[in-house]
Parts: C-alpha cells; structure tokens; sequence
C-alpha cells in the first residue's frame, strides 16, 4: 500500500520539517520516499509516493493536510457557483504537473527492473473532500448534493475525474508501469447510488489511461468498505480489482466471476499479532487468492504507522516463499 513508508524510521527522518504535500512535490524527496520500501522490504513493485489530494493541489485549491485530522479546504464546495469558480481553473497542464512527472521519471531510473505503480484519488473521493471541506464520518453533505443537486454533482465529478485522470496519465507517460485508483470514500454509497452517481465519473477518469493498454499498462482500482460494489468497481474499466480486509479474496472472485486479477487483501490490524497468527493468515489468504485469474498480494488497507518495520519485510519473505 502508498503508505508502506509510514512506518519507517527513515520515512520520518526524510520528512522532518516538511509538509505532507511539501514532500509529495519535491520529485527528489518523493521519489526518496518511494524507494524507500522497495529497499527495506524487497517488494516486487513501488507504488509512488502521493496523497489523495495532491492533484486539487495543483489544480490551485486552497488544501492542507493537517497532522491528526487530514485534508482540510480553505472552503467547501456546495453550490453551483462554487463549482463554475472549481471548473475556471481548467485541466491540469503539463507546468503543473512537471513536478510529479519529474518525481516519476526519478524513482522509475531508480528502480531498474522493478515497477512502479501510479496512485491517484477517484472523482468520488475527491469530491466527497471538497463538498465536505474535509474529511467525513459518513459524506452526508456530499451524498446529499448529488440527489438535491444532480446537475452541479455531475460537473464537480467530471471536473474531478478529468483532474485525477491527468494525473494518473502523466505518472504513467514518465514511465510508470500501472495505475491505481483509491476511492477511499466510495464504501459509504450503496450499489445503486454507486452506479448512478459515481461510476460515470470514475469511468472518465480511467479513460484518461485507456489508450495505454496496448502498452500493457493495467488500471487498479481499490476502495475501502466496497464489498458490495466490487463489480460496478471493475465495469467503469478496472483490470484489477483490489478488494480491502473485510471479504475474503475467495468470495470476491466468486462474486467477480472469477474472471478479474485481484489485490490485497492482508488485515493491518494483525500486523502487530503474534508471528504464528500472523503468518497463517498471511498464508490463508494467498491461499484464497489462488482462486483468482491472479493475484497481487498486498494489505487490505494502508500500513498503520505503529508497524514493526521487520514485521512487514518478514511477511514480503513468507510470501516470496510460498
């Protein structure tokens, strides 16, 4: 997961005294905090080092990442006035997105033979944290616009996914290898608001990486709490499908029809149980991926920055093994 570099001792020594997305637009400091894990645990991938939010910041909104609360706006986005003020600012252009192609093309010559995996916030994501002016129990202020307001939450979520789909594309031209979309927020809808009111959306945005297929780059896409959306998840154009702690990997093949490659899906919480409990649910789940077309191993959420770091190389080791 993005945050493997959480727990690291040299993760912190690198970001002291800098911004969250400080850090993400320095292209040395953030292609350093990539390589990071790849070093320590000899993984078999990179994901780059980004925030959910850092495309809105390029855009030209007013965010911050505050420590212990999380992105926070400079002001909600409600109406459709607020929205047209969003829209002026227009698509991202290749100044602004110079600093995280350079971040790319760094750790890409870095890595060597290894890949490295994009990572940007899904439209809906992004939009629940601007309607919401920052971060939410449950999004009710943005699951109200979209039924109160349809017309201004198609243009909030077109505008949001042609910002994150710029992003994911210019990770991918500086050479990354695949995408991944994160829609952290998109367990909080149900299947038919999901369909309705955000796959369009999230559609738009893995287009922005769709004539890249032949190339063989593979769009990811994950959310936290989808269970029940895994299969609207892959149709807006996944080629993989991660699937959180909650399901296990062999009734999420059932339920995919046992035609998608799968990510995930190790619980963080057991990172700090005793190695024999640990190890056999490290296993068990490799086991149950097995029944997937394919499988990617990997947590089922991010890394809780508590973790032993030796935890996490000694469970990169088992599944090297098995």
């Amino acid at each position: 997961m993005r945050q493997a570099g959480r727990s690291l001792p040299e993760y912190r020594a690198a970001r002291e005294g800098t911004a969250m997305l400080e850090a993400c637009l320095d292209p040395a400091l953030a292609s350093e905090i990539t390589l990071q894990p790849v070093r320590r645990h000899d993984v078999d991938a990179a994901i780059f080092f980004s925030d959910i939010v850092v495309p809105l910041k390029l855009a030209g909104v007013d965010v911050e990442i505050k420590p212990g609360v999380g992105p926070v706006m400079g002001s909600a986005v409600r109406t459709a006035e607020d929205v047209a003020r969003l829209r002026d600012l227009g698509p991202l252009t290749a100044e602004q997105l110079a600093p995280v192609a350079e971040g790319v093309a760094r750790t890409v010559a870095a890595l060597g033979s290894t890949p490295l995996i994009g990572f940007a916030g899904a439209p809906f994501t992004l939009a629940a944290y601007l309607v919401e002016g920052g971060p939410s129990r449950d999004h009710l202020a943005a699951r109200t616009l979209m039924h109160a307001d349809p017309e201004t939450w198609v243009a909030l979520t077109e505008w949001a996914a042609d910002v994150t789909g710029a992003f994911l594309r210019a990770q991918v031209l500086a050479g990354a290898s695949a995408t991944q979309l994160f829609d952290s927020w998109a367990g909080s809808l149900g299947l038919a608001d999901y369909v309705a009111h955000v796959a369009p959306a999230s559609a738009r945005a893995l287009s922005h990486v769709e004539d890249l297929a032949a190339d063989g780059v593979r769009r990811v896409h994950f959310g936290t709490g989808t269970s029940e959306l895994l299969v609207a998840m892959r149709d807006v154009g996944a080629d993989v499908i991660g699937v959180d702690y909650r399901l296990p990997l062999d009734e999420a093949n059932r339920r995919l029809g046992g035609r998608t490659p799968l990510q995930g899906n190790i619980d963080p919480a057991l990172l700090e149980a005793p190695w024999p409990v640990l190890e056999a649910h490290v296993r068990d789940v490799v086991a149950r991926g097995a029944q997937a077309p394919s499988h990617v191993v990997n947590l089922g959420h991010g890394v809780p920055p508590t973790t032993d770091p030796d935890v996490l190389t000694r469970v990169a080791r088992l599944v090297h093994e098995i």
